[in-house]
């Protein structure tokens, strides 16, 4: 799949217990996984890039997405110059980079970047 800017990329849920999300998701849906540590897990055979990360808090809203920007600098600007706020600065994980940030209703999103 060719990889386009400013196109829903990637979606990211969160998960109490990987072991268990990944056994429901491949018993009823055949998604296989691919683990990164033991914080995360991503998903393939379901129509759309994505994956569960681990957490001990309480999952209000479990899902994230994630877009797609070759330049995060600049989208990042875009987004703050627009109304929107960062939530969580750029870091590095493995394949690339992201940040988080709140559009103007307050919703969370994350852009990434493998440049």
């Amino acid at each position: 799949m060719k990889i386009i800017d400013n196109h829903i990329n990637y979606i990211e849920f969160k998960a109490k217990d990987l072991e268990i999300i990944k056994e429901f998701y491949s018993k009823c849906f055949d998604w296989t996984f691919t683990d990164y540590g033991d914080g995360y897990t991503s998903f393939s055979d379901s129509g759309v890039a994505g994956g569960f990360e681990k957490t001990e808090g309480k999952i209000v809203n479990g899902v994230l997405i994630v877009l797609y920007h070759q330049d995060l600098d600049r989208i990042q600007n875009m987004i703050v110059e627009n109304g929107g706020s960062i939530s969580k600065s750029v870091f590095d994980f493995p394949g690339g980079r992201r940040f988080h940030f709140f559009d103007p209703s307050g919703n969370e999103l994350a852009i990434w970047s493998d440049k």
